[in-house]
């Protein structure tokens, strides 16, 4: 029996399971990124993002996008710059718009930047997504990378699938009430 427990407790998380605790670990990242800036830039907090729990999902589809189609990429700097530039720009654009047409909610706006599409990007911030792009491939998700697999080989199975469906289902949750938030 004790040898069963122990083939079942190392059992690993699946890709999915692996990939949904990335997203979780760079949205609730990217709301603390979000939130400094803000208090940096206004001198107080302020509400970030579309959710009401502390998360920013754009930063956690990005380190996903960046995770399944860039980290190919991370000996190519080159190569990861432009795609990354031209990937997340599209995506931003995309998720400004369908927050506009949706929401009619703007949680970012670039109109008064240089070069820019709708204020939805600009030219600064679409080789800003390349710079980090770099520096999340080759430096954050590594590192982020270790620690979960350090973390997740210290507990059991059933725990780290707690986690994931736990969590999954806040967030779905919290999505269900901030679109009658926002709708």
């Amino acid at each position: 029996m004790g040898t069963q427990l122990q083939k079942y407790d190392s059992k690993k998380i699946s890709k999915m399971q692996n990939l949904i605790l990335y997203f979780f670990i760079f949205a609730f990242l990217g709301w603390v990124l979000e939130t400094i800036y803000s208090f940096i830039i206004l001198g107080h907090f302020t509400k970030r993002g579309f959710l009401f729990g502390p998360l920013c999902p754009i930063y956690g589809f990005g380190a996903i996008i960046m995770i399944l189609a860039l980290n190919k990429y991370k000996n190519n700097i080159i190569k990861l710059f432009l795609y990354s530039i031209v990937i997340f720009s599209g995506f931003e654009y995309i998720a400004g718009f369908l927050l506009d047409a949706t929401f009619s909610i703007r949680l970012w706006d670039y109109i008064l930047d240089f070069l820019n599409l709708n204020g939805r990007i600009s030219i600064f911030y679409s080789i800003s997504w390349g710079i980090i792009a770099i520096i999340f491939i080759k430096y954050i998700f590594p590192f982020t990378e270790k620690i979960v697999k350090f973390l997740t080989n210290k507990i059991s199975y059933i725990f780290k699938s707690i986690i994931v469906y736990t969590l999954s289902g806040i967030c779905l949750i919290d999505t269900f009430f901030s679109f009658i938030r926002w709708g």
